[in-house]
């Protein structure tokens, strides 16, 4: 009964942090914290009348009161800035103002990793900073600071820097951004769950006199094993050995094999958790099965210390190491474990530690993953029973861990993908072989690091197919499939059909009804929205203008930015809308920053793609223009992805695109008129200041124009007034003063991306900015 009352208690713990996503306070008090409170009120009165066995009456509400203190101990552990924190030293951006510089001194809190950019990032425990004037002068000399600093710098003064070092890094701070786009990446929230408020893009890392000696710590460890693993296996198979028995955080793994594996479902690899754990435990039992209990115990959870020492102490880690305590403590002692109690109470330990890894996604994916296991996999395993044993077990595995974390992923990412569960446990045998190897090599690496870099290049040829499996499962046609993120309410409802049918055993024998219940919850919806949604979006991007088209069933895209726009704000954004091909594209320039459009290609299909063929014609330009060879052009010309559906785009021509109508006015400076919902929209880029150049184009423009797209640069009055627009929205991080002034002495409604986000578009709402929308609905989630 104990038992069953902790996991009553751990678990009111967790729903009442889960509840601190409820907007809205009481008198004070957050909504969630009365809604837990009265939840258990009411369960104190109605649960023991049914459940006679159950918990009495007084621990319900008990729970009610432990669910009320989550959610004010989560509030209470929320990051805040202090007045002395490093964020409140950096000024507000100002474009007219030069870019202030800050040398910063404090210790390395984190591992320095290598970011996609080749730089080296790392958390800066800040202790002084000062500011350096344009003479290169201290302003402020030796000031005290606090807080956390997310710095990168460049590759060669990050090289050799270890966790615990004092360093003074000087370069230009920042303050994050939210998301910039629907879907996209929000920094602000990434960095603040992290307990930091600002950034530093460091140019130089000093070393304060006496300050520049590496003190000992895990990493020193860590190092010894990744270096001994990488010798003869070489890169990338080395540091993917490292990082399936240390966990990625803990190694420098590429990150295009870090893509691959996400992409094919075997992200979970890469994440020290439960499954090395697991298989840890059951190497030291068996190594020490002829030493007394005691020395057993001792053992075994020596190494889980060990062990969750090098993996960084990551969450997933943490909760897999105190559950794995507990069962050595069972084991050794002959008692019987509760796996479900003893999850929910690692849990609740570890929230206790902080509450905000909540929030943690990769929490959150382990605890379900876990518990998936713990819960679904012995029924699994029953209705496989006519597969032989092995096999049933390696199949209810990864099912199991799919099935409760299928909810959270759509919730997340709204992708899925399709082969995942066949791939598993295809190389789940793999994996296992891979992770003991791994973690006999690292213990070898620490006592003769020659004898660890032998037993790692054993497992060359399984690593290399591990990598191989990955890469061709993701080759397959339709290996990612985009449904589109769902709703909180619609993966609450997932999740209580899941529940329900763990709980009630009649209902496990119609599990297929309950199995196209939610895949209705699912496609129904993303169905009916895709049918009907007419919308435009213009994303908040660097360099080149991008507009998607949302039209009832057809998607249309312009422009796909540089690589990392395709990346980080176009694919996120097609993905998080449920769209799995493009039926119409256009790309109105070919330069540098249109490289994106071979990335974009090699995920979505284009059914149609249109190219400015005509860009740099002599014809199209005043006399007075040169032309410019144009270095982008020849590479996407001959593109094995959009050649098949390449299409020209030609001045003067109108092109139909489902509902809209595309027109080239002019080729370089770009000029495109599109006829979208009913109101003429006109996109202007690679506009030149020359007035000359901007009178020539008024005379080709028809007014009226409802709304105009630019890239920000000055607009002459001539060619403004010839356009004659209502509405103007600048892809741009400013807008040239002269020309935001004329717009808004006319009150014309203006947008720009720097300022607003993505802006977006219907017949019903008109124009609303993301970041508008996104301060006027907040969740916690």
């Amino acid at each position: 009964m104990a038992s069953v009352n902790g996991a009553v208690l751990s678990l009111a713990y967790i729903v009442g942090l889960l509840l601190t996503a409820l907007p809205g306070q009481f008198a004070g008090i957050p909504g969630g914290a009365i809604a837990v409170l009265l939840t258990g009120a009411v369960a104190s009165f109605t649960l023991p009348r049914f459940w006679k066995t159950g918990p009495r009456s007084r621990l319900w509400l008990a729970a009610g009161l432990v669910g009320l203190l989550a959610t004010l101990y989560f509030q209470l552990r929320l990051p805040d800035v202090e007045e002395s924190d490093i964020s409140r030293q950096i000024s507000d951006f100002d474009p007219t103002a030069p870019a202030q510089v800050l040398t910063v001194q404090g210790k390395i809190d984190t591992p320095p990793r290598l970011t996609r950019k080749q730089k080296v990032r790392f958390w800066l425990n800040v202790t002084q900073v000062s500011e350096i004037t344009g003479d290169g002068n201290s302003a402020i000399a030796g000031q005290p600071a606090t807080g956390k600093l997310y710095v990168t710098v460049p590759l060669l003064q990050g090289t050799g820097l270890t966790v615990g070092q004092v360093v003074a890094v000087t370069g230009s701070p920042y303050k994050p951004k939210p998301a910039q786009n629907p879907g996209g990446f929000n920094f602000e929230q990434y960095l603040k769950r992290q307990g930091g408020f600002a950034g530093l893009t460091g140019t130089q890392v000093d070393f304060p006199e006496g300050e520049g000696r590496s003190p000992w710590g895990w990493w020193l460890i860590r190092e010894r094993i990744v270096q001994s693993q990488v010798r003869w296996s070489g890169v990338p198979e080395g540091p993917l050995l490292s990082a399936m028995v240390m966990g990625r955080n803990g190694v420098d793994l590429p990150y295009d094999v870090q893509d691959q594996f996400s992409r094919a479902g075997l992200a979970h690899a890469l994440a020290a958790s439960g499954f090395q754990v697991s298989l840890l435990v059951g190497v030291m039992l068996t190594l020490t099965q002829k030493l007394p209990n005691r020395a057993r115990l001792v053992f075994g959870v020596g190494v889980l210390i060990l062990y969750t020492g090098l993996t960084g102490m990551q969450p997933s880690v943490l909760r897999a190491a105190v559950m794995g305590t507990a069962a050595l403590v069972a084991l050794t002692t002959e008692r019987k474990v509760r796996p479900l109690s003893s999850i929910l109470l690692a849990a609740a330990i570890l929230l206790l530690v902080n509450p905000l890894w909540i929030w943690d996604l990769g929490f959150q994916l382990s605890f379900l993953a876990t518990l998936g296991l713990i819960v679904t996999v012995p029924p699994l395993t029953q209705k496989l029973d006519w597969l032989p044993p092995a096999i049933a077990t390696l199949t209810a595995v990864p099912l199991a861990a799919y099935l409760w974390t299928l909810p959270l992923q759509l919730y997340a990412f709204g992708v899925v993908s399709p082969y995942s569960i066949l791939l598993n446990v295809v190389v789940t045998p793999l994996i296992t072989l891979i992770s003991i190897g791994g973690m006999i090599s690292a213990l070898a690496a620490l006592l003769w690091s020659t004898a660890g870099s032998a037993i790692a290049a054993v497992l060359y040829y399984p690593l290399h197919s591990l990598i191989f499996l990955a890469e061709f499962c993701n080759r397959l046609p339709g290996n990612s499939f985009a449904t589109g993120t769902i709703s909180v309410i619609q993966a609450i409802a997932l999740y209580s059909l899941i529940i329900l049918i763990w709980v009630w055993q009649r209902g496990q024998k119609h599990w297929w009804i309950a199995l196209l219940f939610g895949l209705s919850l699912v496609a129904l919806p993303a169905w009916y929205r895709y049918s009907n949604l007419f919308q435009v979006t213009i994303l908040s991007t660097s360099e080149t203008p991008v507009l998607v088209v949302q039209d009832r069933g057809s998607v249309g895209l312009i422009n796909s930015g540089n690589q990392e726009n395709a990346d980080f704000t176009v694919l996120p954004f097609l993905k998080k809308q449920g769209i799995n091909q493009i039926n119409w594209a256009i790309a109105t320039d070919f330069n540098a920053n249109s490289t994106g459009w071979n990335r974009i290609a090699a995920d979505l299909p284009i059914q149609t793609f249109y190219r400015n063929f005509s860009a740099g014609t002599v014809s199209d330009r005043p006399a007075a223009s040169p032309v410019q060879p144009n270095l982008g052009q020849a590479s996407l010309l001959n593109s094995p992805l959009l050649e098949p559906s390449s299409s020209p785009l030609s001045v003067g021509q109108a092109t139909q695109l489902g509902s809209v109508t595309a027109s080239l006015i002019n080729s370089n400076p770009v000029v495109l008129q599109l006829s979208i919902g009913g109101q003429r929209w006109l996109l202007l880029q690679n506009l030149e200041p020359s007035a000359e150049q901007q009178r020539f184009l008024s005379e080709k423009i028809s007014a009226p124009v409802q709304v105009l797209w630019w890239s920000g640069e000055f607009l002459h009055p001539d060619l403004l007034t010839a356009i004659g627009n209502q509405a103007a929205i600048a892809s741009a991080d400013l807008i040239d003063p002269d020309t935001a002034l004329w717009l808004r002495e006319r009150a014309i409604a203006t947008y720009w991306t720097g300022h607003d986000g993505a802006i977006q578009w219907t017949l019903e709402e008109g124009f609303t900015p993301f970041l508008n929308a996104l301060e006027n609905n907040p969740s916690a989630f």
